[in-house]
């Protein structure tokens, strides 16, 4: 059964593939300019959750020889992929679209009722979709006893590594906002016989997602370069470990994710006078034992703790 980030990318999927389908039909048969952009956007969002899936199947395979902290960064990777795929493909076929018909090139735009039933359509399984991912992105908020507020929410969305729960939610987003768009642009065109208000709308879809993609680059650009835990996470460890009667400081702590939840850590600590091996091992283990507990879900072996003396 499908949990977490999976279950979110599953919904978006079958969500968005049935609706792909629906808009394509709509757009040849009314010559929607904003209703193709519309369908552009939607089998995108079908391939990407796609790739999606591929990324978090990848990221759980063991470790190898060859990669010995496993394949946790599979996640980061794939979703740089649906963002460049975002902006690529979704973006500049919607913008050449309504470039295309708003400088002249013929533009026939007829029976705008199966527009707005397939855009209300999809509006209701979009709005379905992102109403699981968001619950999804909830349980971490929840489980830490927090209540769901806009700013836990916030804090939450910048701080977490999850990126295909992230991707899901910015997708659906800007496929709710798409499909705004959208209807405002077939109706205007609709009450006042000018296309022009069509082919505008597809220009702002094909912004909208260039936009959205940037950020999800950015944001995946960074975790595949190495991003360090939230500032939250790194003064807990450091007061937990320094709260160890034996400890006299930490010297330094570097961190670095490897996947949504597993986390490299390397840290050194600096130790009172008069140890003896033994002891030194014991404390070695608490130090690890203190930092599993802020970061459960992590490994334990991906933990290295240098003893200054």
């Amino acid at each position: 059964m499908a949990t977490g980030s999976t279950k979110a990318v599953y919904a978006a999927l079958f969500g968005n593939l049935g609706i792909a389908v629906t808009k394509f039909i709509a757009a040849a048969l009314t010559g929607s300019a904003s209703m193709w952009a519309e369908s552009y956007h939607s089998a995108s969002d079908t391939v990407n959750q796609i790739l999606l899936l591929l990324g978090i199947k990848i990221s759980k395979k063991s470790a190898t020889s060859l990669h010995q902290f496993g394949f946790g960064k599979s996640q980061y990777f794939w979703s740089f992929i649906v963002a460049t795929m975002i902006f690529g493909i979704s973006g500049i076929l919607s913008l050449q679209h309504g470039f295309s018909s708003l400088l002249g090139d013929s533009h026939h735009f007829e029976n705008p009722v199966i527009n707005y039933i397939v855009l209300a359509i999809a509006l209701a399984f979009e709005g379905n979709a992102l109403r699981i991912a968001l619950n999804q992105f909830k349980t971490p908020i929840t489980s830490r006893g927090e209540k769901i507020r806009l700013s836990s929410l916030y804090n939450e969305f910048k701080n977490s590594k999850d990126t295909s729960l992230l991707t899901v939610i910015v997708e659906d987003t800007a496929a709710l906002l798409g499909i705004g768009i959208a209807i405002v642009g077939i109706f205007l065109t609709d009450i006042t016989g000018n296309t022009v208000y069509d082919a505008v709308s597809s220009i702002l879809i094909g912004i909208l997602l260039m936009s959205f993609a940037f950020f999800l680059a950015k944001e995946n650009r960074g975790l595949l370069l190495g991003e360090a835990i939230s500032d939250k996470q790194n003064k807990e460890i450091i007061n937990a470990v320094s709260a160890i009667s034996e400890v006299d400081h930490v010297v330094t702590m570097k961190t670095m994710h490897l996947g949504p939840t597993s986390v490299l850590v390397g840290i050194e600590v600096n130790l009172i006078d008069g140890l003896d091996t033994d002891e030194i091992e014991t404390i070695t283990d608490e130090i690890e034992s203190e930092i599993m507990k802020i970061l459960p879900e992590s490994n334990n072996d991906h933990i290295f703790v240098e003893i200054q003396r």
